[in-house]
């Protein structure tokens, strides 16, 4: 059986054979896509927008950070104006430590300008009095009850205030110290 011959090794290396080599298809020749006329206008765009961008970033952290100094600036000056208006207070108090043979009505009538002056720098400031009358309803955001009395008027009302409250600028400095009115 040696003169049967093999019908592979007939043919030549560089032949296909139908039987049992797959020849892949031939790929597609890919042309390089011809350079469009507008590509350096897309670079000189990609170019300036990376510019505009990064002006926009460094502008962006110039104003972060003037922002930041200005707050500073202002937690560090925020009572100079309030400390200003109390200057004239502290020299009215040492002009009368300064007198020395002050009677008492005229150390009296000096408390009383200088209580004047303090009030009107308070009031400049934003620094408002709470001073609730007899009778006026109990508010917990404004009042600090210190002890409920029995009274002849509507329950829950203020009797009497122990101590001023202030406020400024609308918000609660100190709540005035009150007694009110039990409930009958």
């Amino acid at each position: 059986m040696q003169n049967a011959q093999n019908p592979m090794e007939n043919q030549d290396v560089g032949e296909a054979s139908d039987v049992n080599t797959v020849v892949p298809p031939a790929a597609p020749e890919v042309a390089e896509a011809p350079v469009a006329p507008e590509a350096p206008n897309f670079e000189a765009r990609l170019a300036e927008m990376s510019d505009a961008y990064l002006r926009a970033k460094a502008e962006g952290e110039n104003i972060r950070r003037r922002a930041e100094e200005e707050v500073s600036k202002a937690r560090k000056y925020a009572l100079e104006g309030f400390a200003d208006s109390l200057l004239p207070v502290k020299d009215s108090l040492e002009a009368a430590l300064a007198i020395p043979g002050a009677t008492p009505e005229q150390l009296l009538e000096g408390v009383h300008a200088t209580l004047r002056q303090l009030s009107s720098a308070l009031e400049r400031n934003k620094v408002l009095e709470i001073n609730p009358t007899a009778g006026t309803k109990f508010d917990p955001h404004q009042h600090q009850a210190i002890s409920v009395v029995p009274a002849e008027q509507e329950a829950n009302t203020v009797v009497t205030v122990l101590q001023k409250g202030y406020l400024i600028a609308e918000r609660v400095l100190r709540p005035a110290l009150v007694t009110v009115s039990a409930p009958k």
